[in-house]
């Protein structure tokens, strides 16, 4: 049903005459980073930034999660989109669907599924 709502409003961006020749950036989700305290959160955390791109990487073969989208950052694997919200994006890659991922906040929280968050925008 999400997948369809986001379908919706992206024929209704496209058929807007206020659409210009620019890539439209619509946010479809944001996220806590699942997993980092076992990936290179800790390894890169004085490197990383606010607005930094990520690169979202589909797992379809993963064991765990049939829907599994990675999170990496400069090549370095940071963790998972949280398992209860992975599958529009895993829809959405599988599809084709052109993504972007962007570092959204960062704490120096003891609990890692506070330390990092990020977003997810559809590119029109």
């Amino acid at each position: 049903m999400r997948l369809l709502r986001v379908s919706l409003l992206i024929a209704c961006l496209v058929a807007s005459p206020l659409l210009s020749a620019e890539s439209v950036k619509i946010l479809v989700q944001s996220s806590p980073l699942a997993g980092s305290q076992y990936y290179a959160v800790a390894k890169v955390w004085n490197e990383i930034r606010l607005g930094d791109r990520l690169m979202l990487t589909r797992e379809p073969d993963n064991h765990h999660d049939r829907n599994a989208v990675r999170v990496d950052w400069n090549g370095e694997q940071l963790g998972y989109i949280p398992r209860a919200e992975n599958r529009a994006v895993a829809q959405a890659l599988d599809s084709g669907e052109k993504l972007e991922a962007r570092v959204s906040k960062l704490r120096d929280d003891p609990d890692p599924w506070r330390r990092v968050e990020f977003e997810v925008y559809l590119i029109l």
